[in-house]
């Protein structure tokens, strides 16, 4: 069973040849994106304790994302680039995360679907990069994530579904879906995930 939405808007042939054409800047950003990824599932586990079923599989996510982290910085450093001092405002997260409700079970399923928004975001840009890429260790390497961040999407879904009822984690996953094709074409088009 299908758990997570498609996204409603395709990324633009604009994005991704911003991509290709300053890869290591996209690397750059792409390992900062992973670093957030793997302290957004481990800040689920500090700010709702209480919810224990869903704690083991946040863990072995936030330890993937890092794991993302590491090979990606490995890609970093065989290409002579280092890590920005600071990671800058994501603008796509900003806007995405401005739609949160209030209120402590509101929030946490809103959380809970927009990260599985920005996995389902980020499985269909790196199916993109993986089919761009003529250089077949970084075609595995997308190709990989690609798989990686598809289920990552269906997993945040799937925690929703042991705490709300599925005609509201859709309605809502819907709504968000819905944004994100808005805001994603708005924003500023650059060799960045988002």
């Amino acid at each position: 069973m299908k758990l997570n939405l498609d996204i409603a808007v395709p990324s633009s042939p604009e994005w991704l040849d911003a991509v290709m054409s300053d890869f290591d800047s996209f690397l750059q950003d792409h390992a900062d994106c992973e670093r957030k990824a793997s302290s957004m599932a481990m800040s689920f586990v500090a700010k709702y304790p209480d919810r224990v079923e869903i704690i083991p599989e946040l863990i072995d996510t936030a330890v993937e994302e890092l794991q993302h982290f590491q090979q990606v910085y490995a890609m970093m450093e065989a290409r002579g680039i280092r890590l920005e001092h600071s990671i800058g405002k994501d603008m796509y997260v900003v806007n995405m995360m401005n739609l949160c409700r209030h209120g402590r079970d509101d929030r946490f399923l809103d959380r809970l679907l927009l990260a599985s928004v920005f996995e389902t975001r980020g499985a269909e840009r790196f199916r993109l990069i993986a089919e761009a890429q003529e250089d077949p260790v970084y075609h595995r390497f997308y190709k990989t994530l690609w798989t990686s961040e598809a289920k990552h999407g269906h997993i945040f879904v799937k925690m929703a579904l042991n705490y709300f009822e599925k005609e509201a984690v859709y309605n809502r996953l819907e709504f968000f879906i819905e944004k994100e094709g808005e805001i994603i074409q708005e924003l500023e088009i650059r060799p960045a995930l988002h």
